[in-house]
């Protein structure tokens, strides 16, 4: 099965695609001088535009993998954020876990795993 890429960088594509199946990069704010529930806007705003560049939308997401910077510190405001997201539709399965992101004023980033509707 072919694989197609979108927006393609020299290190890595933002959107993978193979039959129905979308794979998006890890995705993180593009102002990471922001709070966290304004880098967590930022990044659902962008999985948004990148699962519609896909043909698909966020009620077709099979999983989000979520790393935080700092869980104690970031993790309710962050659901706050995530909550009015998927107020419209029925949230995706989760995994959200701290981690060390590659800088440190990335609070958040997430990957997306989607279908594209039939």
């Amino acid at each position: 099965m072919a694989v197609q890429r979108l927006h393609i960088a020299k290190r890595f594509s933002e959107i993978s695609i193979s039959g129905n199946l979308v794979h998006l990069a890890g995705q993180l704010a593009a102002d990471t001088s922001a709070d966290i529930r304004s880098q967590t806007q930022q990044t659902l705003d962008i999985i948004d535009q990148f699962l519609a560049d896909a043909g698909t939308d966020k009620s077709h997401i099979m999983s989000v993998m979520i790393f935080l910077k700092d869980i104690d510190h970031d993790y309710a405001a962050m659901n706050e954020v995530w909550d009015a997201w998927c107020a419209d539709i029925a949230a995706p399965p989760r995994t959200c876990v701290e981690a060390k992101l590659y800088a440190p004023e990335v609070l958040v980033e997430m990957t997306v795993v989607a279908v594209k509707p039939d």
